[in-house]
């Protein structure tokens, strides 16, 4: 059947994308990870993850599509086809930031458990080589540091064998890398053992924390506060590796320098 042109014209119209509606290619920044980095909701707060603050360092025509999520592993990301669900994701171009190594630790939960120099390897092999082929630009990120303190009073690195692996990787495979461990670490040690719990979930009953009403002590998840430096050190990381996104981080980020909460997580 012939279409008459000016029926055709209309169709073609009506069928064409909206102005405004799709993310331009590599205008995406897409997180694999674990609880440091995720979201949560509200009845959570005041736990917040990296990630979840990430778009507040950036520019606002970049789109941060968070896909970290709690207690997972390079091996469970994998398993649970939350992997596959981001590589759907990907169009030519876009970033993805790869953090994990806190859960891959975990020998008592083989579910999660990955050894540095075997699973845990591969597993990175595997995320890099496959953002790739899907058109992403693969970004390894170091396992943040947690609140933990030495005998010499100096913030330790708790999964150094992990952020080794990391590191090789990147030099062997010439990935970009963000070296957040080493960052988190220099910025816990300078604020020192007592003034570092406000970055984390330290609370009493009588702060009336609303995630936390009987308190809790916790040195290895973010408070607001705590999220928002940590994205910080993120968005400078990023922006020092010049890459097509870097010029999507904004150089002054004071949403994400902050050093009291604002009492939600939002940019202001």
């Amino acid at each position: 059947m012939r279409i008459a042109p000016k029926l055709a014209a209309t169709l073609a119209a009506l069928l064409a994308p909206l102005p405004g509606f799709a993310t331009p290619p590599g205008s995406t920044i897409l997180i694999a990870g674990d609880s440091t980095a995720s979201a949560y909701k509200a009845d959570r707060y005041p736990q917040t993850g990296w990630g979840q603050m990430l778009s507040c360092g950036l520019s606002p025509d970049v789109r941060v599509s968070n896909h970290a999520m709690g207690g997972r592993s390079t091996r469970s990301f994998l398993r649970e086809g939350r992997w596959e669900r981001l590589l759907g994701e990907i169009t030519p171009g876009d970033t993805v930031l790869i953090q994990f190594g806190h859960n891959d630790a975990t020998r008592a939960k083989p579910e999660r458990w990955a050894p540095a120099q075997t699973d845990y390897r591969d597993n990175l092999l595997r995320f890099i080589w496959d953002a790739r082929t899907a058109g992403g630009t693969p970004v390894l990120v170091t396992p943040v540091a947690r609140r933990s303190f030495g005998a010499d009073g100096k913030a330790k690195a708790d999964f150094a064998d992990y952020s080794a692996v990391m590191r090789d990787l990147s030099a062997s495979t010439h990935t970009p890398l963000i070296d957040l461990e080493a960052l988190s670490r220099a910025w816990v040690d300078r604020a020192g053992e007592a003034a570092s719990k406000a970055y984390y979930l330290h609370y009493t009953p009588e702060d009336h924390a609303p995630g936390f009403p009987k308190g809790i002590a916790d040195n290895t998840h973010f408070s607001e506060v705590g999220a928002r430096n940590v994205a910080n050190l993120v968005a400078g990381g990023l922006k020092a590796l010049n890459l097509p996104i870097s010029a999507k981080v904004l150089a002054d980020r004071p949403a994400l320098a902050r050093i009291t909460p604002l009492g939600k997580t939002s940019c202001q």
